[in-house]
């Protein structure tokens, strides 16, 4: 199967219909399929569910599909960068669910493992544990988490081969694996992809058999949240 296409708007075009839920990769700014995530707003879909770490800001990565408002619910665990998203959760346009940092992680990991559902005691005593099932174990309360499993992935990679096998660079690495797993289609915008042989089976993060659709990357420059910037030779104390 070829799994490289021309580009984000065919690797996309089928599969694009209101009310998917989709998982999306990236920490921040970093590590963002932007590619994709400009052709679900061109595509004009809408009554998305988003599950991603954040929701970019004011009009960078995903904060583009709630410009659109095409988002109606996000399953998230940090939001604070973004004002409209601040605006329409209190204004109950969007629909939130704020999952603490590990256990977002774990429940992407535990979907694409196959896992339905698993025990932490992160939450139990909070907003977070209401309504969810408890078990006591050693002592100790714990509640239950479900796996979560998209109906589509959105993922950047560093690198990629034409079976889809994926390397991650620095803060990339820290959603995207977990996000191509979870998905029953995982479409992937690499920054290079190698087209004469494999990637090294040592540093493949990501194995192709989670890749469905692949595509080149635009080269664009690398957003940063929040840039901090001291003078030429200050020192700390």
């Amino acid at each position: 199967m070829n799994k490289l296409r021309s580009n984000a708007a065919d690797a996309l075009g089928d599969i694009l219909r209101d009310g998917l839920t989709i998982a999306v990769g990236g920490f921040g700014l970093s590590g963002n399929p932007n590619d994709l995530i400009e052709v679900v707003r061109d595509s004009g879909v809408r009554d998305l569910t988003i599950v991603s770490n954040n929701m970019g800001v004011d009009g960078k990565g995903l904060g583009i599909l709630l410009e659109s408002r095409q988002v109606s619910k996000v399953i998230a665990s940090y939001v604070g960068e973004n004002r409209l998203f601040a605006q329409q959760f209190l204004n109950g346009e969007l629909n939130v669910e704020f999952v603490p940092q590990g256990t977002l992680a774990e429940r992407l990991r535990a979907g694409g493992a196959g896992i339905a559902g698993f025990y932490t005691r992160t939450g139990v005593g909070t907003p977070v544990a209401e309504g969810k099932p408890h078990a006591d174990f050693d002592g100790h309360a714990y509640l239950l988490e479900r796996g979560i499993v998209a109906d589509l992935a959105l993922v950047h990679a560093y690198r990629a081969d034409l079976e889809g096998n994926l390397s991650y660079r620095f803060t990339s690495r820290n959603f995207n694996p977990l996000v191509a797993t979870a998905g029953r289609v995982t479409v992937v915008d690499a920054e290079e992809i190698r087209e004469d042989g494999y990637l090294d089976p040592d540093g493949i993060i990501t194995p192709g058999i989670f890749v469905q659709r692949l595509v080149r990357s635009t080269p664009r420059i690398k957003e940063i949240e929040q840039r901090t910037l001291r003078a030429r030779g200050e020192t700390r104390e």
